[in-house]
């Protein structure tokens, strides 16, 4: 790391911006700018620290005209703090759909057999692996345990529940749930 001495001449053009209100950066650009040399914005920093100038916070301008740029504000669409318009890829992320109309629940697949809820350990090497629970944290993950179909690790109920080839064609949402979620 290169050292660098200030030159009293820089001292006091840093002194002199710093009470104008410029920021570091802009200290460290003009003071470039004006003498040819290559301070950083930490490097004007740690100088006024040394001198006593420096606080992290900073001065109200004195300079008309010199404020802080404004703040974006998120532009409001019908009392909605999103612009739908303005960033189609984000607005899924940032705005959730507000449903105005009925959308008709997918009807879900079950399987017709009530499960042993045997745990791994208590399983045989004939029983069916159809998993339940271990969703939420510290649920148990139990397992069918029914007798299983030949060839398969799954009851016969299972295994038309997880493999029918005539239900897994057809999507399980409708296409009112898919262009409710923004997917059609």
């Amino acid at each position: 790391m290169e050292m660098m001495n200030w030159l009293p001449e820089h001292s006091a053009a840093l002194q002199d911006l710093r009470a104008r209100g410029l920021s570091y950066s802009e200290i460290a650009d003009t003071i470039n700018a004006t003498f040819n040399t290559a301070y950083t914005r930490n490097a004007a920093l740690s100088r006024a620290q040394r001198m006593g100038l420096a606080g992290l916070d900073r001065p109200e301008p004195t300079l008309p005209g010199h404020l802080d740029p404004p703040k974006p504000s998120l532009p409001e669409l019908r009392g909605w703090p999103c612009d739908r318009r303005a960033e189609p890829k984000l607005d899924l992320l940032r705005c959730p759909r507000i449903f105005t109309e009925m959308v008709e629940m997918p009807r879900l697949r079950c399987a017709a057999v009530a499960p042993r809820h045997l745990s791994l350990l208590d399983l045989q090497p004939g029983d069916c692996r159809y998993p339940y629970g271990g969703d939420a944290e510290d649920e148990a993950m139990t397992f069918c345990g029914h007798p299983r179909r030949p060839g398969s690790s799954y009851c016969t109920p299972h295994f038309h529940l997880s493999r029918d080839p005539d239900t897994s064609v057809r999507p399980v949402l409708n296409d009112a749930w898919l262009q409710a979620i923004g997917a059609s």
